[in-house]
């Protein structure tokens, strides 16, 4: 009796521990005190500092993603779009129009403990659709002023919405450096940036990617580098509002021409170096300075013996359609090359487009055949290449239509010859 006594004990015991160890009640041991993490997906690293690209799109899919996160009983998660809050909790599904997007998502906790993921998402245009790329620096605007947005199906285009404000006066010009819509800027825009919207006679709304609004004397092109002893041109937006530079030393108060668009000055007698330029406006603040990490108020300028045959920043992918002016670089012309005697280097400055998942470099003929000791490169980062211009490229050039720097992600920003 005893024994089956034990035996009933035994079993009991055991039923409790099974129940115990149910797949079917779950329990979890984290708690809101824990470190947030996102577990999945993986995202990218940076790109030499750049955000790297989450998403490459086309404007009639859905930007989704799902986040598993740990506390997952203990979080908040939220998505943002350009800085701006679009949705929350773990999925994400949403339609954006065609552009760059700065992405970001924010998991907290109830202890206000976060941990974020950032990227950018690329949303491409279908091919009919009205679309504005970037060629130079048109997209830094002045309000009150005239400005350009350069691209496809720009005829289809009736108006534009910049930050809520509808523009109706605009035209449409053909060019042979690419077509272009010609718009005023509102006087009372803000300063910052802002989304364009570009819509078409049935009302549809396409986008535009984005336009940085300033009232500030800023210099976009120009300040790079100039010659001793010569004219020195710099562009940019509210330049009329300049009064005074300050280089190498030297004020200058004095201009060859001035608008709101261009300066031009004599640049002094100095030797080859790197010189600081600043300068103060009519109202005395100080005038700035463009980069891709921001305006500044200095800029370092080299002086150089070497020509600059082209400056800006001039777009290149081969991606894009025939026709677009920013498939190829071809800005110089071989009337140019035609006075370059055989031994001299050119230097292509460029720089990687962030938004970009790949950048490759090519320098062609006008029919887009290798010029003779070039070779396709690959990069990350901004860089210079040389092209040693012997009697056989110079040749090739003037036979074959001209001059091409062709590729995908980047920018040409200079080029000089030596």
């Amino acid at each position: 009796m005893k024994k089956i006594y034990y035996i009933l004990l035994a079993m009991l015991a055991m039923g409790f521990a099974f129940t115990a160890c149910s797949d079917e009640d779950p329990f979890s041991t984290a708690t809101a005190d824990d470190e947030p993490r996102i577990l999945d997906p993986i995202f990218p690293d940076r790109e030499n500092g750049n955000l790297p690209v989450i998403a490459n799109i086309s404007r009639d899919a859905n930007l989704t993603m799902k986040l598993t996160v740990t506390p997952a009983d203990h979080t908040t998660i939220s998505w943002l779009i350009d800085g701006h809050e679009v949705q929350t909790g773990t999925e994400l599904d949403i339609n954006l129009k065609a552009g760059t997007y700065q992405f970001k998502v924010v998991v907290s906790t109830e202890s206000g403990k976060s941990t974020y993921r950032e990227g950018v998402v690329q949303v491409n245009p279908l091919s009919d659709d009205p679309w504005a790329t970037e060629v130079g620096f048109e997209r830094i605007i002045a309000p009150g002023t005239t400005a350009r947005l350069y691209g496809n199906n720009l005829d289809k285009v009736k108006s534009i919405v910049i930050d809520g404000k509808t523009i109706t006066d605009i035209t449409y010009i053909e060019s042979e450096s690419g077509n272009y819509i010609e718009y005023t800027v509102p006087t009372d825009l803000t300063e910052g940036e802002h989304r364009v919207i570009l819509v078409d006679t049935g009302g549809s709304e396409f986008g535009g990617n984005v336009v940085t609004v300033s009232k500030a004397a800023l210099i976009t092109s120009g300040a790079d580098r100039t010659n001793a002893n010569r004219e020195w041109v710099m562009t940019g937006i509210n330049l009329d509002q300049i009064a005074s530079l300050a280089f190498a030393g030297q004020d200058i108060t004095e201009f060859i021409r001035q608008t709101a668009t261009e300066i031009a000055i004599i640049c002094p007698s100095l030797a080859d170096g790197e010189y600081k330029l600043t300068g103060k406006t009519t109202n005395g603040d100080n005038i700035q300075f463009y980069s891709a990490q921001g305006a500044t108020t200095e800029k370092t300028v080299t002086v150089s013996s070497e020509t600059v045959l082209w400056q800006g920043h001039h777009y290149v992918s081969w991606d894009l359609p025939d026709g677009n002016p920013n498939k190829t670089f071809n800005l110089i012309g071989k009337d140019v090359f035609a006075t370059i005697t055989a031994g001299a280097i050119l230097k292509i400055h460029y720089s990687a487009a962030s938004g970009d998942e790949y950048h490759q470099l090519r320098t062609t003929s006008g029919w887009w055949d290798d010029l003779p000791g070039t070779s396709v490169i690959e990069f990350s980062e901004d860089g210079m290449k040389e092209v040693q211009l012997t009697q056989e490229v110079l040749n090739k050039i003037q036979a074959e239509d001209g001059f091409l720097c062709v590729g995908h992600g980047y920018y040409v920003d200079m080029i000089t010859v030596q």
